[in-house]
C-alpha cells in the first residue's frame, strides 16, 4: 500500500486518556435532557430539501417533512403517508387521495392546494431546484378537489412512487409564498415528525418533536424529544466531543478509529454498507481546457487501470465495502454488474496507455474533492504511480458542483447516495442524461436512458440500462471505485439502527 497511515494527535490522546474520558462522557449523556445531538462535517447550502442535494440536507428533509408515500425500508413496500391511497388512471396519470386532518407545524391544514403548489413550483425555472431530474418527469399536478390531486407525467415513469417516497416532500403554500425561499431556509415548516425551531446557518439546526404529528403515520411517533444537528468540520474534534459527551452521535468515522472506539465501554459502533458510490469523474469534453488529456479515451482508460479497487475497498474504506465497476449501486433496479466493462488493477497497462495517448512521462492535472480527503489522497497516490501528478482542490460541495457545471473541473473525486432511491435512474440518469450534471453529453446514452426511465416494461428498462452502463464504462467517462460503508459511533445510552439507504431514522431512536 503506497499511502502512509498517519498517527494523529487524536490517536495518541485516545490511548493516553481512555479511562478518564469514559467517566466524563457518561456524566453528560444526552438522555438526561432528552436531546440527541448529532454531528457531521458538511452543511447543506439551503435547509429546503429541494434546494440542496447534500446527505445532511436529505436527513433534515425526512425529519421535518413528509412525503405522499412512504417506502418501508425492511419490506420495500409503499405505504400511505400524506396520501391514504393512489390509483393509476393510465400510464401517465396518477391520482392521490390525501389524508385529512394533517396540519403543518404552523397550524395550517394540509390540502390539495399545498401538494399542487409544491410540485408545480419546483417545476418552474424560478424555483432553482438543485436536482431537477428528481421532478422533471412530472408535467403538472392538478387539484381535483380539496383532498384529491392528479399527477400528469410527461411520459410513463415506472419509478414514480419510488421518487415520491424519497426526496419529494410537500410544502405549505401560504407560508412559503409569504416568506419566500430565503425565509424558508431560516424558518422552514413541514408536516414531519420533528419541527425545526432554530437555524444558525453554518452552525446548528435545533429540532423538537412535533406534538401534533398525525397518529396514523407509518413511521410512528418520535421517541426522543429534541434533536440538534451541529456542524463540526474537523474529524478529530467530532470524535473528542463524542467521547466527552458533548455530542451523542457521529458518522463517517474512519475505519481504524472506529475499531479503537469499540474498546470504549460508553461508545457503541455500527458499520454497514450503504447505497453510496465513490467514483472519479473524468471530463471527456475538456470544456475548460482545449488540450485536456481527459478528452482522450486512452487517458481515461489509464486512470481506470491505475486504481486498485479491492485495496481501496478492503483496506481503506473497509466495513463491508466492495469494489465497483458500475456507475450505480449494484442493488438498484437496472444496475447490472455484467453490463460494465471492467478495468482490473494494472499500472503497467495504464502507463502504456498514457504513452500511446502521447504522455509517456505522464502529465499534471487538478483534482477536486469535497469530502473524505484521505480517500482523495489515496487516489492521488495511485495516479502518481503511473505518472499523473494531481493537485488537490478541496472545497464545499456547493462550490464544487458549480465548478463542475461550469466545465472547470478535469477530474474530481465524488460520491453519490442516490437520495436513497433504489432505482438506477437516481444516479445514471442524473449524470448521463443531458442534465446540468452531465459532463459527457453522450447522445446515444441519453437516448437509451430516456427509454429505460420511461418504459413500463421492467425487461425493457433493464436492457436499456445495461446498454447505457456498457457505453459509459467502455468510454471510461467515470472511474467507479467502491461502495461506501458508514461507521456510526454513538453513546451507548442510545438505541440506534442503521439502514443501507444511509438515512439515519432518528425518529426511531430511543434512550436505553
Amino acid at each position: 500500500m503506497f499511502w502512509i497511515k498517519r498517527v494523529t494527535a487524536w490517536t495518541i490522546t485516545f490511548l493516553v486518556t481512555l479511562g478518564s474520558l469514559t467517566l466524563a462522557s457518561s456524566a453528560l449523556a444526552g438522555k438526561f435532557d432528552d436531546t440527541l445531538v448529532y454531528a457531521s462535517n458538511s452543511w447543506p447550502e439551503n435547509i429546503s430539501p429541494y434546494h440542496n442535494n447534500l446527505r445532511e440536507g436529505v436527513i433534515l428533509g425526512h425529519l421535518a417533512w413528509d412525503t405522499l408515500v412512504y417506502r418501508d425500508p425492511d419490506s420495500g413496500k409503499y405505504l400511505p403517508m400524506l396520501a391514504t391511497d393512489w390509483t393509476w388512471k393510465d400510464d401517465t396519470h396518477l391520482v392521490f387521495n390525501l389524508r385529512q386532518g394533517v396540519r403543518f407545524q404552523n397550524g395550517d391544514p394540509l390540502t390539495a392546494d399545498d401538494v399542487a403548489f409544491t410540485f408545480n413550483y419546483v417545476l418552474t425555472p424560478e424555483s432553482k431546484v438543485v436536482t431537477l431530474q428528481n421532478v422533471n418527469w412530472i408535467r403538472q399536478v392538478r387539484k381535483l378537489d380539496q383532498y384529491t390531486v392528479e399527477f400528469e407525467l410527461k411520459k410513463p415513469f415506472p419509478a414514480a412512487l419510488e421518487y415520491l417516497a424519497g426526496p419529494l416532500p410537500v410544502y405549505p403554500e401560504k407560508y412559503f409564498k409569504k416568506v419566500g425561499l430565503a425565509g424558508f431556509d431560516k424558518a422552514p415548516i413541514g408536516t414531519g415528525p420533528y419541527k425545526i425551531v432554530k437555524v444558525i446557518s453554518g452552525q446548528e439546526v435545533d429540532l423538537e418533536r412535533n406534538v401534533d404529528y398525525f397518529s396514523d403515520s407509518p413511521i410512528g411517533q418520535p421517541k426522543i424529544k429534541k434533536l440538534k444537528f451541529v456542524l463540526i468540520p474537523d474529524q478529530d474534534t467530532r470524535l473528542a466531543q463524542l467521547m466527552t459527551g458533548q455530542v451523542d452521535w457521529i458518522w463517517r468515522v474512519p475505519s481504524d478509529q472506529a475499531e479503537q472506539l469499540k474498546s470504549m465501554p460508553n461508545i457503541s459502533v455500527l458499520s454497514s454498507e450503504t447505497m453510496r458510490v465513490g467514483y472519479l469523474s473524468l471530463n471527456s469534453r475538456g470544456t475548460d481546457r482545449e488540450d485536456s488529456p481527459f478528452k482522450k479515451l486512452k487517458v481515461r482508460e489509464a486512470v481506470n487501470y491505475a486504481l486498485d479497487r479491492k485495496v481501496l475497498a478492503d483496506q481503506l474504506v473497509r466495513g463491508g465495502s466492495r469494489p465497483l465497476y458500475t456507475p450505480c449501486f449494484p442493488e438498484q433496479f437496472g444496475c447490472e454488474d455484467d453490463a460494465a466493462v471492467k478495468y482490473p488493477y494494472n499500472p503497467e497497462k495504464a502507463r502504456s496507455l498514457l504513452a500511446e495517448a502521447g504522455y509517456p512521462y505522464g502529465f499534471s492535472t487538478d483534482i477536486y474533492a469535497y469530502r473524505d480527503r484521505d480517500y482523495a489522497e489515496a487516489v492521488i497516490g495511485y495516479l502518481h504511480q503511473i505518472g499523473i501528478q494531481a493537485k488537490l482542490h478541496y472545497m464545499t460541495y456547493a462550490a464544487l458542483r458549480d465548478e463542475l457545471r461550469a466545465g472547470h473541473v478535469p477530474m474530481s473525486f465524488q460520491t453519490w447516495g442516490s437520495y436513497s432511491i433504489n432505482d438506477a435512474s437516481a444516479i445514471i440518469s442524473i449524470y448521463f442524461k443531458g442534465g446540468a450534471d452531465d459532463q459527457d453529453r453522450d447522445t446515444q446514452v441519453k437516448q437509451w436512458l430516456e427509454t429505460a426511465d420511461n418504459s413500463v416494461d421492467p425487461k425493457v428498462r433493464q436492457d436499456y440500462y445495461q446498454k447505457a452502463i456498457h457505453q459509459i464504462t467502455q468510454e471510461a467517462y467515470w472511474a467507479p471505485m467502491f461502495s461506501y460503508t458508514s461507521n456510526y459511533a454513538f453513546t451507548s445510552d442510545l438505541n440506534f439502527k442503521a439502514y443501507p439507504d444511509e438515512l439515519p431514522r432518528f425518529w426511531e431512536a430511543s434512550w436505553k
